[in-house]
């Protein structure tokens, strides 16, 4: 296995460049962006791919997981997916949900459960409203 070379500073690299500093042949990345939904190159208006930094950096990854640390391709796709669910949870906690909790970390919420909090949170609001306004009415006959 080749040795990684450092990712040069810039914003786009062609496959060659990629290559270079992967030591992955084009035909391995271009089948990788078959198996791994999260490897999509942009093309330029030529039809090439061109390769951002993070791309770069999640085909470094890749590499490790099968010839390193010896993952199937299903493996490392479930370990990829795993690990942007996580990232994607954990940066998406709102601090109205947190808001009040114990001490210690407070866990990861999706944008979805966050949405489903504040309609159930309306919805209570609402339900002690009317309790609320029938008592009024019951105390006052």
């Amino acid at each position: 296995m080749q040795p990684v070379k450092a990712i040069p500073d810039k914003l786009y690299f062609k496959i060659g460049e990629v290559c270079e500093i992967t030591g992955v042949q084009p035909h391995v990345l271009r089948y990788w962006e078959t198996e791994f939904p999260q490897l999509a190159p942009e093309k330029n208006r030529a039809g090439q791919r061109v390769y951002k930094r993070r791309d770069i950096e999640l085909i470094l990854k890749i590499k490790k997981l099968l010839y390193e640390d010896k993952f199937t391709i299903a493996g490392a796709r479930k370990r990829l997916a795993a690990e942007s669910r996580f990232k994607l949870l954990s940066s998406e906690a709102s601090p109205d949900v947190t808001e009040g909790a114990s001490e210690g970390p407070t866990p990861p919420v999706s944008p979805r459960v966050y949405q489903v909090l504040r309609e159930v949170k309306r919805g209570l609001e609402e339900l002690l409203a009317m309790l609320n306004q029938s008592d009024i009415i019951a105390s006052s006959k």
